[in-house]
């Protein structure tokens, strides 16, 4: 044990281990413990004085008169928007891949990655073009694209459960592309045939032989988009919130909002207990999936049905989804933001105004979005911010790396890979909301935080240590011990090992750890949202200030600004890293 004491990778970890407990564990139970103590302002309802424990809170969310507003009717919504939006990327995604990775339709190559785009984009961006699309007089405003040209459309179109379940599904349809779609390649197509030659017909192979087989990949594909929709802040923000329609992240936001923190504290814990109870159920079904795996296997056979005539109407297949999902959302928020009045396609009606205009018309904003110092400041925070949390992030994690693999004490490296991806589990907005509760007030000698860029680049740091420890430890994984050996044969000390020869050699993975976070960090919204003021504020909650004062076209400039910094992000990143995401379909 002494000896293990001395080894560096033993004093960082416990270092690393102390740091992510205060950034990561003790946040979330200290926003817990609001959910059961008495909160300033609150001594006369809950009965007791400030601080006190009190089950107030907890009745107040659940079983109160107002807990169905709270809480229940939230819930039903939130469940009943995952569980449409799942089904809707199931039959979606399901359809693409079976077509991109069994079929000969036109393009595949290309459709691969260009299938993949929506999710590389904000999910509020096709938020925002569903609304300048479909928007009607309910909610004031401008008109949106079709009442201008006088189609008024419904209520449940514009905005509610419809949209934002579509606006869900098409944006995590590539989830099922990616891991049904890489299922379905490995799948070995003799299994077909021996079922075919045995008497079975299409659909009772499908039924009995191949969906069986998939249902581990699309067991995570569900789980993983249910843990995602339950954490959604931006495309209910924008499609739900006008009009009252709550789902539990934004029922989450009304209670920040309205300083009822105790109630806010009930209902992140309930968020963060759903996700936790998702994961591991999904955890479970792949350790179980694994014991029935028959694919793979020195027989294997990948064929490809040759669709013959239907190959053309089948390749419109995914260039439908292509121009639905990614060409129409980013023409309508660009076109809005050249026109002085959406939807009127007149040449008077095009300008450049939104973007570098002077004397505009409004209120608060007399200049174009490109001319104004908020938008170049918020750009400037976004930028400097996320790439300081994204650099951190991915030292952190390479060092996590080090210690997981290289440490002689177990338990430390156990402890720190499970605590790193604790954040993985807590939804974006409840994690903002425990770290709301530990830095909002001085605690010990470290002052309140809130209102400081430190709070954004902690909680940051925090969000993306999953991706950055597990992108650490699988890179020191494949990293031997032979060059270090022979570096401290030759005299070199820990540190010149690290500068000189782990450093180096994993340059690329290292790239691509600062990378991923940074464009995650970008366009993320629902941590910030509650974090960020206005002299914080990064492009994503700048974008949503704007569509609250009513200025659609600079909001929509704003999150084109996001998209593009998201999209060539990740091919930057895919290029760093050697990769691409489409390369598990087989590209």
């Amino acid at each position: 044990m002494k000896i293990a004491f001395r080894e560096p990778t033993t004093i960082i970890g416990i270092a690393a281990l102390a740091l992510f407990l205060y950034l990561i564990v003790v946040p979330i139970v200290t926003m817990l413990s609001d959910a059961v103590r008495v909160q300033y302002g609150d001594e006369s309802r809950a009965g007791s004085g400030f601080g006190s424990l009190t089950a107030y809170y907890l009745h107040r969310v659940f079983a109160s008169p107002v807990a169905a507003d709270l809480f229940w009717r939230p819930l039903g919504h939130t469940l009943g928007i995952a569980l449409t939006a799942i089904v809707l990327a199931l039959v979606i995604g399901g359809v693409l891949a079976w077509l991109l990775s069994r079929t000969n339709i036109w393009g595949r190559k290309w459709f691969m990655t260009a299938l993949i785009v929506p999710y590389m984009l904000p999910a509020w961006t096709f938020a925002l073009a569903w609304t300048n699309l479909f928007k009607n007089r309910k909610v004031g405003g401008q008109a949106g694209w079709l009442e201008t040209l006088g189609i008024e459309p419904p209520d449940w179109m514009s905005y509610g459960f419809v949209p934002i379940s579509l606006v869900l599904a098409l944006h995590y349809s590539p989830f099922v592309i990616l891991l049904f779609g890489n299922a379905l390649r490995r799948f070995d197509s003799q299994l077909e045939d021996s079922a075919r030659i045995l008497g079975a017909g299409k659909i009772h192979v499908a039924r009995r032989v191949i969906i069986p087989l998939m249902l581990p990949s699309l067991t995570s594909a569900v789980i993983l988009m249910f843990a995602k929709c339950l954490g959604e802040f931006g495309v209910a923000y924008v499609l739900g919130m006008p009009v009252r329609y709550d789902v539990l992240a934004t029922s989450l936001y009304r209670n920040i909002s309205s300083r009822q923190t105790g109630v806010a504290a009930v209902i992140a814990g309930a968020i963060i207990l759903i996700g936790i109870i998702s994961l591991v159920v999904d955890a479970w079904m792949v350790r179980e999936g694994r014991k029935f795996v028959t694919i793979g296997s020195k027989g294997s056979m990948d064929r490809t049905t040759q669709l013959g005539r239907w190959r053309l109407p089948m390749t419109l297949v995914p260039v439908a989804v292509f121009a639905f999902s990614v060409v129409l959302p980013l023409m309508t928020l660009f076109l809005t933001t050249i026109m002085k009045i959406p939807g009127k396609f007149t040449w008077g009606n095009f300008t450049l105004d939104f973007w570098i205009g002077h004397d505009l018309p409004t209120v608060a904003m007399s200049r174009g979005v490109l001319l104004t110092g908020d938008f170049w400041m918020a750009a400037w925070n976004s930028l400097w911010m996320v790439g300081v949390a994204s650099v951190t992030a991915g030292i952190l994690g390479m060092l996590v790396g080090y210690v997981v693999v290289r440490t002689p004490v177990r338990p430390v490296g156990w402890m720190l890979r499970n605590v790193t991806f604790l954040p993985y589990l807590v939804p974006g907005i409840a994690f903002a909301v425990a770290y709301l509760s530990l830095f909002a007030v001085q605690r010990g000698p470290v002052p309140a935080l809130y209102g400081t860029w430190a709070i954004l680049v902690l909680a940051f740091i925090a969000e993306q240590m999953p991706y950055a420890s597990r992108a650490g430890i699988s890179a020191m994984m494949q990293l031997g011990k032979d060059p270090e050996e022979a570096a401290q044969v030759a005299g070199a000390g820990w540190w010149t090992r690290m500068r000189r020869v782990v450093i180096p050699i994993q340059k690329s993975s290292f790239s691509s750890g600062i990378l991923l976070p940074f464009i995650s960090g970008v366009k993320g919204l629902s941590l910030v949202v509650i974090l960020a003021v206005p002299g914080t504020n990064v492009l994503t909650t700048y974008s949503v200030q704007l569509v609250d004062y009513g200025y659609d076209q600079a909001a929509n400039a704003v999150v084109l600004m996001v998209a593009a910094l998201a999209f060539f992000g990740t091919v930057l990143g895919q290029k760093l890293a050697g990769s691409n995401l489409a390369d598990g379909m087989g590209k």
